[in-house]
């Protein structure tokens, strides 16, 4: 994702260590990035960038330290490995180290951590690339033992790849034959059946199979959400809930619905202990940087579905509510100050939707004279553009009032849609 993600946090942020005299740069592998997106020294690399030469262009530049905003999950492994170069050059750099990076961006790991931890997840099991496809040692009753899995479990069930973002790659199995099919794209081309012995491989043949490594589980219906979680061992800032939108059997892509920061008092009241919980969990295994953690609210509890070794995609709404700046957290953390307090306390609605294309400047204007605006950009997700995204925030009390100027808005122009439209007044109302 582009840096355009973090308006106006990075910028504040930027601007902030410039009052103090220390110049900041910025190392990024996509978007074009101008002075009112990152007002400091920029720098292009190329997308493929190993840690290495990451490593080497930021010690090039002349850092005295170094802090990593990337996501998705694979740039925040990338950054974590580049940091262990970083570190020994005297660079000191703001992220989770690396071993312990591993083990959150894959899903798997992170389940049996989060079990340990007394943190509920969902009941499930994991599928390796490797036995399916043929590969490597047989397993004649690896497919059976799979199947056993799924039934005691019961269907639906949802799998998705160990290693992926953004919701990307999820699928719903709903019977029997819905795992079969699954576990058949795994066999390698000219491969025999999965369980058979496989044949010798001839040098230079293809043993990649079409399937990456999953986990399959139980579907848990309710509330989707997030929490970012910024710090090292012995202080960690909790920042507000974000909902962001509905779980269920069908996986739906991460900005379909509408994603918000706002009161909630009764599942605000049960996150209390869960807080206190992923602390503990983040301080055992040496987070030292962000984290993002999305979770599902049901039945009155919160069930972990991932903990991401990165800064998330609600990050901007969160620090729109609470008026924090996650990215002021994290360039403190490098220059060695202390994090204000253990919990950034809500004060006020942060509402985020999808607008469609190119929103006319105009309208633009118009929004902005109306209501209170902290951004407006493009998303692009991996290259794709998904339309613009506004972000708004209002305080609690100004609801009615915010509904009635986005609605003489919509009237005038169209903008915002009718669906949108129609959902912001239900969450405000709610």
């Amino acid at each position: 994702m582009r840096i355009q993600r973090a308006d106006p946090y990075v910028q504040q942020a930027v601007r902030a260590l410039a009052a103090d005299g220390i110049e900041a740069g910025l190392f990024h592998t996509s978007g074009t990035v101008g002075d009112d997106d990152f007002p400091g020294y920029r720098e292009r690399l190329d997308r493929g960038v190993t840690p290495r030469e990451l490593a080497d262009a930021v010690a090039a530049w002349g850092a005295d330290a170094a802090v990593s905003i990337s996501l998705p999950c694979e740039n925040a492994l990338r950054d974590a490995a580049a940091k262990t170069f970083l570190d020994a050059a005297g660079i000191p750099t703001v992220m989770t180290p690396l071993a312990a990076t591993m083990l959150l961006v894959d899903k798997w790991e992170t389940k049996q951590l989060c079990r340990q931890a007394g943190l509920p997840v969902p009941d499930g099991f994991r599928i390796d690339s490797d036995l399916p496809a043929g590969r490597g040692l047989p397993v004649p009753g690896y497919r059976d033992a799979l199947r056993a899995q799924a039934e005691r479990i019961g269907y639906p069930l949802l799998s998705k790849p160990v290693w992926d973002s953004t919701s990307m790659g999820i699928r719903t199995l709903r019977s029997p034959a819905d795992l079969d099919a699954h576990l058949d794209t795994y066999r390698a081309p000219g491969r025999a059946a999965p369980g058979a012995v496989p044949d010798a491989v001839s040098p230079g043949e293809s043993q990649s199979a079409s399937a990456v490594s999953t986990v399959v589980e139980e579907v848990v219906e309710g509330d989707l959400c997030s929490v970012d979680i910024v710090g090292h061992p012995g202080s960690y800032q909790v920042l507000p809930l974000c909902w962001t939108g509905r779980a269920g059997a069908e996986p739906v892509f991460t900005f379909a619905d509408l994603r918000w920061c706002g009161p909630r008092p009764e599942a605000d009241a049960a996150f209390t202990e869960v807080a206190r919980a992923l602390r503990d969990f983040c301080g055992g295994l040496g987070v030292h940087g962000s984290v993002n953690v999305d979770m599902i609210y049901t039945g009155g509890r919160f069930v972990i579905l991932e903990v991401n070794p990165r800064i998330g995609g609600a990050t901007t709404l969160s620090c729109a509510a609470s008026d924090t700046n996650t990215f002021t957290s994290l360039a403190r953390m490098a220059r060695g100050l202390p994090l204000p307090g253990d919990a950034a306390r809500r004060v006020r609605w942060a509402v985020e939707f999808l607008a469609g294309d190119g929103i006319p400047p105009a309208v633009v204007a118009e929004l902005r004279r109306r209501v209170e605006v902290v951004t407006v950009h493009e998303l692009v997700i991996d290259g794709a553009s998904h339309g613009d995204i506004v972000v708004i925030t209002l305080p609690e009390g100004e609801e009615d009032r915010t509904v009635k100027a986005l609605r003489e808005l919509h009237e005038a122009t169209g903008f915002p849609a009718a669906e949108i439209m129609g959902k912001i007044t239900a969450l405000l109302h709610r």
